[in-house]
């Protein structure tokens, strides 16, 4: 299984600060880490840890956190206040891959970093990209922009889709039983969904051991 992405959520305000690491924690593939509230710290931080992911707010106490990005190597999401075009303009040039405005609901962070996920799974597939590759992977980074593929479906992949049932979900390997395929091909088959934007990817928590990823068609 694909290791977590790591989001490190740079805010002044500890609880919303801690509110957002849980709204990161509740989505599946995504893990917070501790947050940090000073352009300085984040700075740090992202030189010791490498986070794959930075939730960046505007207004922190030491720095813009639009003069900050600039100086950041690592994919970048705006979490902010700051409503006006031209924080907006001087956000997206400076490389911001997406802006959420405060106050925002968990589901909608929650498509913001599935979103996010779908860009890096096209972006890691192996071999040299074409035209159509680079604008779905734009399109993945727009929360509800991606619609499912027109494209041709192997049998193994449709019957993997239609296993689904709306409104239920399903793990890996409950997809695999129904089909009647290994659960690495199930696995396989649900990313791939996953990023046509045909499937949704959710997150339960069980008594013990590790969250478990649970696969399910999108909300109509």
């Amino acid at each position: 299984m694909p290791e977590d992405l790591r989001v490190l959520i740079v805010d002044d305000d500890f609880h919303v600060a801690k509110l957002h690491a849980a709204y990161v924690d509740s989505v599946a593939g995504f893990l917070a880490l501790a947050p940090v509230g000073t352009a300085s710290l984040a700075l740090q931080t992202i030189h010791s840890l490498r986070p794959d992911l930075v939730l960046l707010d505007v207004y922190l106490p030491d720095a813009s956190g639009l003069d900050l990005l600039q100086q950041l190597d690592v994919d970048t999401i705006i979490l902010s206040a700051a409503s006006d075009a031209d924080s907006l303009r001087k956000a997206f040039r400076r490389g911001a891959l997406g802006y959420l405005l405060k106050p925002f609901t968990s589901e909608s962070l929650s498509q913001q970093l599935r979103s996010y996920a779908r860009y890096r799974r096209l972006l890691g597939q192996p071999g040299v990209l074409d035209q159509g590759s680079v604008e779905r992977a734009k399109r993945a980074l727009i929360p509800g922009d991606v619609t499912p593929s027109a494209k041709p479906r192997s049998a193994t992949e449709a019957a993997v889709l239609e296993s689904l049932v709306a409104g239920e979900q399903y793990s890996a390997a409950e997809v695999a039983t129904r089909v009647g395929v290994s659960r690495a091909t199930a696995q396989r088959y649900l990313s791939a969904l996953a990023d046509d934007g045909a499937v949704d990817i959710q997150l339960r928590y069980g008594t013990t051991g590790r969250p478990e990823h649970r696969y399910g068609l999108p909300a109509q």
